[in-house]
This record gives C-alpha cells, sequence and structure tokens, in this order.
C-alpha cells in the first residue's frame, strides 16, 4: 500500500527510546497515528542495531495500515532491514557516508532520506545535495538535544523563504509556542516530548494536529 506524500505531511511524530519508559513502540505509534502524526520517526540512540530493527519493524506494521511513512534515525542497515520508508541523519553521519556519489549508491533504494540542520547554510546545502526534507533546529532549548544551542525562530524565517524542499521545525516546540513557529513561516513541525511526555498521546497529537491545519 502506498505511503502518503511527503509533500501532504504536516506533523512529524516520534517513537524515541528515550521517552518510552515501558510503553510498547507499537501501541504508541498507534496512538500517534489515531491522533493524526502524518510520518514517524524511530529514535533509538542507545539501542542496538538488532532492537533498532525489531522496533522499526513494529512501527512499520502498524503504520503501514495508515499509509503512515516511517522513517529510521541514523540507522542505514535498519532502515533497509526493517522495511521503513526512510532515514533520516545528522550532520556528521550524512559527511560519514562519503561524497555525492558514495551517498546515492549506499541511499539507492531509499524512498525519503532527511538531514537535521542548524543554519541556513546547512539547510541550502542539503537541498543542493538533494535530501528530500530537512529538520530545522532546535528551534528552542530541549532536553532531547542537550547542550546544543537553539536557532530560534529566525531562522525558521530564513529558511522558509530560502529553500523549496519540505523542512519540519523541530526543538522544543510546545502547544504554548508553536503559534509563534508557525507565524515565522514553518507549515510543519516534528515534536517529541510534548506529545511523548503526555498521560494522552493520541489526545496531544490530535491538538498539534488542529493547529497545523488551521494554519494552512
Amino acid at each position: 500500500m502506498p505511503t502518503k506524500l511527503l509533500s501532504d505531511c504536516r506533523l512529524y511524530g516520534f517513537i524515541d527510546t528515550a521517552y518510552l519508559e515501558n510503553r510498547d513502540a507499537a501501541a504508541v505509534a498507534r496512538e500517534l497515528i489515531d491522533g493524526g502524526a502524518d510520518v514517524i520517526q524511530v529514535r533509538a540512540k542507545k539501542s542496538s542495531h538488532a532492537q533498532r530493527v525489531e522496533i522499526g519493524l513494529k512501527v512499520v506494521s502498524v503504520a503501514a495500515e495508515a499509509e503512515v511513512p516511517v522513517i529510521i534515525n541514523d540507522d542505514v542497515d535498519a532502515a533497509f532491514e526493517s522495511g521503513a520508508d526512510g532515514l533520516h541523519l545528522g550532520q556528521e553521519d550524512w559527511e560519514h557516508l562519503g561524497g555525492r556519489a558514495e551517498r546515492a549508491e549506499r541511499l539507492a533504494n531509499m524512498r525519503i532520506v532527511g538531514l537535521s540542520t542548524h543554519s541556513l547554510e546547512q539547510a541550502l546545502r542539503a537541498e543542493r545535495d538533494g535530501v528530500d526534507y530537512i529538520g530545522v533546529g532546535p528551534v528552542f532549548p530541549t532536553a532531547t538535544k542537550p547542550g546544543t544551542k537553539a536557532v530560534g525562530v529566525e531562522l525558521i524565517r530564513k529558511v522558509a523563504e530560502g529553500i523549496k524542499i519540505p523542512f519540519f521545525a523541530i526543538g522544543g516546540i510546545t502547544p504554548e509556542n508553536v503559534g509563534e513557529v508557525l507565524s515565522a513561516g514553518a507549515t510543519r513541525v516534528a515534536v517529541v516530548s510534548a506529545l511523548l511526555r503526555t498521560s494522552d498521546v493520541r489526545s496531544a497529537t490530535a491538538a498539534f494536529k488542529r493547529r497545523l491545519e488551521l494554519a494552512r
């Protein structure tokens, strides 16, 4: 079954093992999807490769029913082995893949490739390198990226004016500040703790989705 187009995705959710605690990844993925998440990333930084594949398979199984694309963070092989739709990389991991030809060969069968960016220069370079989307942030200080300086909404304005590929604002986005992010020109947001650290993931996701739809 074909998944939805990236251009139609507005709310990017996460299955982040740092926030799952004892919850089942598939169950949380279902809550995110029921609430309106358009795409889900599996981020399991402290897990083994085998564990990432296992989590990825669970999330892909749930997401496929709803035609929601699944992205694996950092682990290229886990993305292939779990049947995920795409891969998301940080700046260092992107550089480690080599030059353009090497990256193209390594990622040839990956439908979606995303890249984290923290400046306008990085965003423009990512677009030239041919990635399918970028994350821009962290917009606000966040425990998800401790020690990383927030880029602020001004970068969102610059990226919105300067690039054509889809971008997701990310980092410390909450129900209280999402309006500021949208006013700066973002039409897509990626949210981690404000969804996963709630007692009702589905309702929290639905509330974010309503804000995004109203802002379109």
